[in-house]
């Protein structure tokens, strides 16, 4: 699923990021005000997600506007508390700034509580194109789709090395190994003290 979403993600951005750029080079030319335009992704980076485990997910938002970005606002609602325990990060966070061609990161850690289906939907974003503008743009992030949380129990049967199983496995062949070495010694010790020459007994 991450790697899938990531390449579908990668392409969209590629593409918008050409029709923007085409955008702005028009508006330029025809003498348009140098504006922000940011473009912004939300990535689940987990190959497997996992009931009770880590989930990394990762906030890219770049511009490719001609002026930097002011007040930048990023609010992701869709990781609600009776799902998901925050484990690093914040899901709601600022930025002061960013500049034209330039690029921020941010990245949330997140524990689902229970397994199922789950809907990875956009993130919201809300920032001022401009110094001298006071119209507050908002846009969202990418979705990068449902995802199947793994029951915790089903995984580690899977995945785990099994190592209670093995020391049970071994504990099992303790008797079948020691008892027939016990009985092969006992007998072996037999024969040995029956086959001694008695004392005071001579040799032919």
């Amino acid at each position: 699923m991450s790697r899938t979403s990531s390449c579908l993600t990668l392409l969209s951005l590629v593409l918008l990021s050409a029709y923007c750029s085409a955008t702005t080079t028009e508006g330029v030319a025809a003498g348009a005000p140098d504006r922000a335009r940011l473009l912004a992704s939300k990535q689940v980076h987990n190959l497997y997600l996992v009931e009770g485990s880590d989930i990394v997910v990762q906030y890219s938002l770049y511009n490719i506007g001609t002026a930097p970005a002011l007040n930048v606002q990023l609010t992701d609602p869709s990781f609600n508390s009776e799902s998901f325990e925050i484990a690093a990060g914040q899901l709601q966070v600022k930025f002061d700034r960013i500049p034209p061609s330039a690029n921020v990161s941010h990245v949330v850690v997140v524990r689902p509580k229970q397994f199922g289906y789950y809907n990875f939907t956009a993130a919201e974003v809300s920032y001022l194109p401009s110094e001298d503008s006071k119209d507050v743009q908002i846009g969202y992030t990418s979705e990068p789709g449902e995802g199947g949380i793994i029951p915790k129990r089903d995984f580690d049967k899977k995945f785990s090395p099994h190592y209670f199983d093995w020391v049970i496995f071994a504990l099992m062949l303790v008797p079948v190994l020691v008892v027939p070495f016990l009985m092969w010694r006992k007998i072996s010790s037999k024969y040995a003290i029956s086959g001694k020459p008695l004392k005071g007994s001579k040799k032919n």
